[in-house]
């Protein structure tokens, strides 16, 4: 059975070593998945008098994105040791629909890319706990924080560090065997 894997970069930049991250993601996934990556630049910030008129458009395409797949893979940078501001207004106005929390029992696995040495762990922490409130599955490891990112990437944002890529692809095998084990139990 083949699962639709939703990619989501937590940066807007044109040239995000976290979008080149994620489409890395995308290269190193088993057969039985596939990877398609959103947009939400577009999503206004997050305000109750605007959630009162309506939830947005851009808002409603994003759920029903992420109710419509079956795993989420999140590939976010780390600002001010915590999750990116454009990542957390989505996931405030996701949190915020009703009745059904898009990421309830959704299977979920994290990868950060930043130019410091720690490479977004602050961020995944973080996000873990966003994601936790939401009731995802968030897979535990292997955890990918891809620190000196314009180190591991070449000029055209293709991951070329061997070990990194090699953590990834593990980690893509594992998100696999984890989406099964969570779809098996939420049937």
């Amino acid at each position: 059975m083949a699962f639709r894997v939703l990619g989501i970069c937590g940066s807007l930049r044109e040239k995000s070593y976290n979008m080149a991250a994620l489409k890395a993601a995308g290269e190193f996934m088993p057969a039985d998945l596939s990877l398609t990556i959103t947009q939400f630049a577009d999503i206004p910030l997050y305000n109750q008098d605007v959630q009162d008129k309506g939830f947005p458009a851009p808002v409603m395409r994003l759920n029903k994105e992420v109710l419509e797949a079956d795993a989420i893979l999140i590939a976010s940078p780390e600002y001010n040791y915590s999750v990116s501001g454009v990542l957390k207004n989505a996931l405030d106005w996701l949190s915020r629909i009703q009745p059904a929390q898009p990421f309830k029992n959704k299977p979920v696995a994290i990868i950060s890319a930043t130019g410091g040495p720690l490479g977004g762990a602050r961020n995944q922490y973080e996000l873990r706990k966003i994601l936790g409130c939401f009731e995802a599955h968030v897979l535990a490891r292997p955890e990918i924080f891809i620190g000196m990112e314009q180190t591991k990437f070449d000029a055209e944002l293709k991951l070329t560090d061997e070990p990194t890529r090699k953590i990834l692809g593990d980690q893509m095998k594992a998100f696999a065997d984890h989406i099964t084990k969570v779809k098996k139990g939420f049937a």
